[in-house]
């Protein structure tokens, strides 16, 4: 009997629509927002870039550990060599874990859900929000069995709901028209490529290959066993979530878009999302916007702990699930305590750091038929990336040295967009398939 019978659409659209919640915490908001309004009349061509990076990246990260047929991202990871596997694996979690993604979230929240309601909010009504906010995450992240029936089936209907009625409402009240596109927007191809750039901003890839676990788990939980269904189910269920998070964006990045008109601009998307909420909805706008961004939040936390607490449990079973999840409760209401912008500038070097070597290893894996998976071309390949990575990382972080930035900026190709990995990986790829050809497996 096919077993793939088992997985009904109900269970595609509830498990792609977990995704999509794991995906979407309020970043995934202010980005887009932030991006109408700078691009204006070219907000088209910069979602189209947006898109790119924010939607199918993650749809490839989630699709390439299907195919792979890897347990984690260490196991993806360790293609290049067990210790590398390792080392990356664990800094990733901890940057979309306890360091950065998920004390944003608390952060976030507070900032948008929770300050505007206080006129003379300060530490003491933050650290309260903070406990609750991450009392709850752990809470609901102790079973991570129950992720479907409490994010999937629930809350993401909620979330979805309050930004249809957001996006409705721009529609019949416009709050003006489309303004002239800004900065690096102003023509057609810088626009695209902002957007490709912005697009980072999400994290999502990045956590893409650590949500597929939970997804593949899920899959094989409904009915799907062998690789190909395995690979067919997670592809289905990845595209309901990235299919939702792309029309999200546009619409967001349209209201950021027509605002400029009726508000100004803004350094941040934040603003543009509060005022265009008052606006639209009066100050019933702003508990609108408020449940969107608990609700993103949350939903994001959740995932976060869950798959942190899994994939640490299998470094050190000593510890238990359930402790795990304390522990990185507690970890991210500590880090969150530094406040946001302390947050977001820490991690941008450990950003530039991770997305190329990420966007390089999902690659290898969709490509790795096509070298029969020899290490040769994961280790040439990553080893290379690395090089432009590591710089690009210490030039964020001002630690890089003086040569080396005059070197990179005159001699690599993109390195000045943050694109200079790309030339890297494609001369470490070939050196790789080179190296394949000459010395045979053993």
């Amino acid at each position: 009997m096919d077993t793939m019978k088992n997985l009904s659409t109900s269970a595609y659209a509830a498990i792609g629509m977990m995704l999509f919640a794991l995906f979407f915490g309020a970043g995934n908001l202010i980005f887009p927002a932030s991006l109408g309004q700078q691009a204006g009349d070219n907000v088209g061509w910069a979602i189209l870039g947006f898109i790119l990076t924010g939607v199918g990246l993650p749809l490839l990260g989630v699709i390439a550990m299907g195919y792979s047929g890897c347990k984690n991202a260490e196991e993806l990871a360790g293609r290049v060599s067990p210790l590398y596997g390792r080392l990356y694996t664990v800094l990733l979690y901890l940057s979309i874990g306890p360091f950065f993604a998920i004390p944003r979230t608390g952060t976030v929240s507070y900032e948008i859900a929770v300050k505007p309601f206080f006129k003379n909010a300060g530490s003491v009504e933050e650290t309260v929000f903070l406990v609750a906010f991450f009392a709850i995450s752990l809470w609901l992240s102790i079973n991570p069995h129950k992720l479907v029936n409490r994010i999937g089936k629930v809350l993401t209907p909620a979330l979805l709901t309050v930004i249809v009625l957001l996006i409705i409402k721009s529609f019949i009240t416009p709050i003006g028209g489309y303004s002239v596109a800004q900065g690096n927007y102003v023509t057609t191809g810088s626009a695209v490529l902002q957007g490709f750039l912005d697009g980072y901003n999400t994290m999502d890839a990045l956590a893409s290959i650590c949500f597929a676990v939970l997804v593949i788990d899920f899959v094989k939980l409904a009915g799907a066993h062998t690789k190909e269904q395995i690979t067919s189910a997670v592809t289905k269920t990845g595209t309901v979530a990235v299919a939702l998070l792309g029309v999200v964006y546009i619409f967001i990045a349209m209201i950021g878009a027509t605002s400029v008109e009726q508000f100004g601009l803004f350094d941040t998307g934040a603003p543009v999302l509060s005022h265009s909420a008052q606006f639209l909805f009066g100050d019933f706008g702003g508990i609108i916007l408020g449940i969107i961004v608990l609700l993103a939040c949350l939903t994001t936390s959740i995932g976060l702990i869950t798959s942190c607490s899994a994939y640490f449990g299998t470094i050190y079973s000593g510890i238990g699930y359930k402790t795990y999840v304390v522990i990185f409760s507690l970890a991210s209401l500590f880090f969150s305590m530094y406040g946001l912008k302390t947050i977001i500038s820490a991690a941008i070097p450990v950003l530039m750091l991770l997305y190329p070597l990420t966007i390089v290893i999902i690659g290898l894996a969709l490509m790795n038929s096509l070298f029969e998976g020899r290490r040769c071309v994961y280790a040439w390949t990553i080893g290379l990336t690395m090089i432009s990575a590591l710089m690009s990382g210490l030039e964020a972080a001002s630690l890089a040295p003086g040569f080396l930035e005059s070197v990179f900026r005159d001699y690599v190709p993109f390195h000045m967009v943050g694109m200079g990995w790309i030339g890297f990986a494609i001369v470490g790829f070939i050196i790789g398939m080179i190296h394949k050809s000459i010395v045979k497996a053993k």
